[in-house]
This record gives C-alpha cells, sequence and structure tokens, in this order.
C-alpha cells in the first residue's frame, strides 16, 4: 500500500511532472518574475457545471495532488529543455532553479460529496507557485474524481451487490488504469482485477478465467475441473464459451464433485447474452442441485445504466465485473473542471465572462443537515465567515509547502465516501434528470461579490451608475 507521506510515496514524483504543464504556465510566470509580481495569490479549483444526469461528484485524487506539491522542483534536464525552445531567457531559468512549492492547500477530503461551483481545493502561495501547479492539479482532481463519480453511481444502481472494477485492459493508458483502480474502489467498488493497483493501493484482487483457457483444453468440463484442481478454495467458471446453459450444468457437475471432496464451488460467471434471463435459469440450475450457496458473477459491458435494466428485467446477479464504460466514464468522460485566481495580494480578484462568472477570495463550504442527519444546503461563504449550525468542510492540508499531517488510508477516505452517500438524500442519487442540490453564496459572498463587480465595471468597462 502507498503511504501517506509523500516523500516516501514519490521522492521524485515533482521534479518527474515540473514539466507536465501548459505552456502558457509558463510565460505567464515568466512575466510575473520581469514584473516583480511574487505577492501571495489563491486560486479556486471547482466544477462549473454537471454533465448530463449528474447531480453529484465524489472528490479524489487529493493524494496525488499533494505528493506532487511536496516534491516539486525542475531538474537540470527540464531547464536543458526550457533552454533549447529559445522561449525563455537566462534569469528565468536561472529562477526555475530554486521553485519549490512554499504555499498553503485548504481541500475537501477525499471522498467527500460535493456539488458544482463548489471549491474542491484552494491553494494559496507566490502567484508564480501557485500558477505553474494548475496544469497538474485540475488533470489530477479531474480524472479520479470523474470516475468515483461514475463508480458512486453504480453503487446506486447495483443496491448492495458488489461491484469489481475489470477496467484495465481499455482504460486510456496504464496510468489511468491505476488510478481507475482506486477510484473506483473509492467510489464504493469492493476490489480490482489490476494485480498491480491490488499491490500500491492495498485493494483486495479478483479474478476468474477467460475464453482461452476454457478453448485450450479438450472439453470445457475438462478446463472446469482443471481450475477447481488449482483453486480448490478460490473456484470460479466462466460458463458462456460455448453455451451457457449447457456450461452451467457442466459447473454444476464440477461443484458436486467438490462438494463430495469437502470442497465448495464459489461461484459462475456470465458474459454474454440476455443476462437477467440466463440468470434466472441458472440459479434455478444451481438451486436445484443443491448448490444455492454458488454465486452468480457477471461482466461484460456493464455501468449504472446495463446494471440498472438487467435488475428490472429480474436479473438474479449477485455481483458485477463493471469495466470499460465505468473506466473512462464512457457517457460523461470530463468535467467542466477550472482553476481560477480568486485573490491577488490583498485585492480578491473574479471573471466577469459569460458563463464563467467566478467566486472571489479565500473560501470555506458550509454544509447544512437536517434533524434525521441527512444532507439539507451548502454554502458557500468566505474563509473568515462561520455559521454555527454548519459543519465547515474544507480543512487545511498544507502549509509552508509542506503535508500538515498524513493523509488517511484509502480505506478510511472509503468509509467517509460510504457515510456521506448515506446522507445524501435518494432524490440526488437518481441516474437520470436528478434535481439540484441547493448551494447557495452566503451574504458576506455575495456583498464582497458585488462589490468586485462594480469595480471591474467602473475600472475595465468604463460603467458610470
Amino acid at each position: 500500500m502507498l503511504s501517506n507521506n509523500p516523500h516516501i510515496n514519490h521522492p521524485h514524483l515533482g521534479e518527474q511532472y515540473a514539466l507536465l504543464t501548459d505552456l502558457y504556465e509558463l510565460t505567464m510566470a515568466a512575466s510575473y518574475l520581469e514584473e516583480e509580481m511574487h505577492e501571495e495569490a489563491t486560486f479556486s479549483l471547482f466544477i462549473r457545471k454537471y454533465p448530463p444526469d449528474r447531480g453529484y461528484f465524489v472528490a479524489a485524487g487529493l493524494e496525488e495532488a499533494l505528493n506532487y506539491l511536496a516534491t516539486l522542483r525542475f531538474g537540470e534536464d527540464d531547464l536543458a529543455y526550457l533552454d533549447s525552445t529559445r522561449l525563455f531567457k537566462i534569469a528565468f531559468l536561472d529562477y526555475l532553479k530554486t521553485v519549490r512549492f512554499t504555499g498553503e492547500v485548504w481541500a475537501l477530503p477525499e471522498g467527500s460529496i460535493f456539488f458544482k461551483d463548489e471549491p474542491i481545493l484552494e491553494v494559496t502561495g507566490p502567484i508564480i507557485e501557485a500558477q505553474l501547479v494548475e496544469s497538474f492539479l485540475i488533470n489530477a482532481i479531474n480524472l479520479q474524481t470523474m470516475i468515483a463519480t461514475k463508480a458512486a453511481r453504480s453503487t446506486v444502481a447495483a443496491g448492495g451487490r458488489r461491484l469489481v472494477d475489470f477496467s484495465l485492459r481499455r482504460t486510456q493508458g496504464t496510468d489511468a488504469g491505476l488510478k481507475v483502480a482506486r477510484a473506483s474502489y473509492l467510489g464504493g467498488f469492493v476490489g480490482t482485477s489490476n494485480v498491480l493497483a491490488g499491490k500500491l493501493y492495498g485493494l483486495p484482487i479478483f479474478g476468474t478465467m477467460a475464453h482461452s483457457y476454457v478453448t485450450s483444453f479438450k472439453s470445457e468440463i475438462e478446463s472446469f475441473r482443471a481450475f477447481a484442481r488449482a483453486f480448490p478454495h478460490n473456484t470460479v467458471l466462466l460458463i458462456d464459451t460455448y453455451d451457457t446453459i449447457a456450461g452451467a450444468k457442466k459447473a454444476i457437475q464440477v461443484g458436486l464433485e467438490m462438494a463430495a471432496r469437502g470442497e465448495r464451488l464459489r461461484g459462475v460467471r456470465l458474459d454474454s447474452g440476455d443476462m437477467a434471463a440466463l440468470s434466472i435459469e441458472v440459479r434455478r440450475l444451481l438451486n436445484e442441485a443443491g448448490l444455492d450457496y454458488v454465486t452468480i458473477f457477471a461482466s461484460g459491458g456493464f455501468d449504472e445504466f446495463k446494471i440498472t435494466r438487467t435488475l428490472e428485467a429480474g436479473g438474479v446477479i449477485d455481483a458485477y465485473g463493471v469495466g470499460t464504460k465505468m473506466g473512462v466514464a464512457a457517457d460523461a468522460p470530463y468535467f467542466d473542471i477550472a482553476y481560477k485566481l480568486v485573490k491577488y495580494g490583498d485585492k480578491p480578484v473574479m471573471k466577469l465572462s459569460t458563463g464563467k462568472v467566478t467566486y472571489v477570495d479565500k473560501k470555506q463550504l458550509f454544509r447544512f443537515y437536517e434533524h434525521q442527519g441527512q444532507m439539507a444546503e451548502d454554502v458557500i461563504g468566505l474563509r473568515e465567515e462561520s455559521f454555527s449550525q454548519a459543519k465547515p468542510l474544507l480543512q487545511p492540508v498544507m502549509t509552508q509547502g509542506r503535508p500538515l499531517a498524513p493523509l488517511p488510508p484509502l480505506s478510511a477516505s472509503r468509509e467517509l465516501f460510504l457515510r456521506e452517500f448515506e446522507q445524501l438524500p435518494t432524490q440526488y442519487k437518481i441516474l437520470q434528470d436528478p434535481p439540484n442540490y441547493p448551494v447557495r453564496i452566503s451574504a458576506g459572498l455575495q456583498h464582497l461579490q458585488e462589490r468586485v463587480e462594480d469595480n471591474i465595471r467602473r475600472q475595465e468597462l468604463g460603467v458610470r451608475e
């Protein structure tokens, strides 16, 4: 399992990824340096709008973000490459030799439920440092939050049935494969088929067999018997290579042979066809043979929508392997996520672009609950505000470029998600066209927002009242 100490996890992460940024981050930084702009800046990272059918998000990716910030540095090879572009002056390259992140971060804990326009994290530091890290932070938070949210939706559809990440072979790259395994576990899955993710993150690992295994034997039943001999305590048989019902009958025969030896067939796996109808018939056959303890596991194109259709059609499936559509968030493969300057020096700042207005200054997110403990309303307020009946959600996690404390283990973040998900009222979890959870801004933030906007209109647009 990865340590929660970033200097143990990835001692060279920041150096390896210092150039994993958009060019304009560096050109802006070079200009800031030339203009001697070194004052403290605060940037807020948030999602502007919901993708189709989404009504909430699950915060993920914070550990990777903090690991990066804690070890950020430009190596000699990085500086040599930048010099070769002939874009930057020597003074700027010399400055980059000294760059370390020395700022602070306030963030939602991983596993938190949040909503559009709410700050996921806020970064404060000298403007060059806080600007340079924008691209990496968006990338880290976007992918894992997107997958954790998709996984959460699948857990809703499954209604307590177990889900396993089967996405590795079709995720967009090996790095994504690892992060999908992590984020889907955070979002309620019980484990992954990805063995390296199991090692790195301490995840339970699951797997059965492929059709190639079955077809490599002289007969299907011989393959089943061989697998049962090799794994007598973990035998799950793939039964659809030739015909699912015929395969189920052979699995039953092997299951009875195992029972006679004092062993138990653990499960059968469906991977094609009419999953609902097949699962009903396979369940009947297993039960009639006295193998009611054998679980039915299904894979093959599942996500929250297919799981829902299968259950509505009467399917009796105990667990699902959820792969490609979850691993690439097929129906919503990106979030409109942004990282915007909200304060420079002592000046609150904002954008007025159409559809992209930002909330100014350092903020806190406050959550109100009903008497039964269900979420009732969120308020986006100023950092210094407080509400006696609300829970502040953003927590300080880094100061002076160093983590304040080790982050909770992934298992604890998963438990946080499960607790908060229980507190989210059912109507916001529906899979299609959910209502918007109530989020408003505080009177203090509203007043400051209006004052800053008025100043901008007078100064930049020449508007006179």
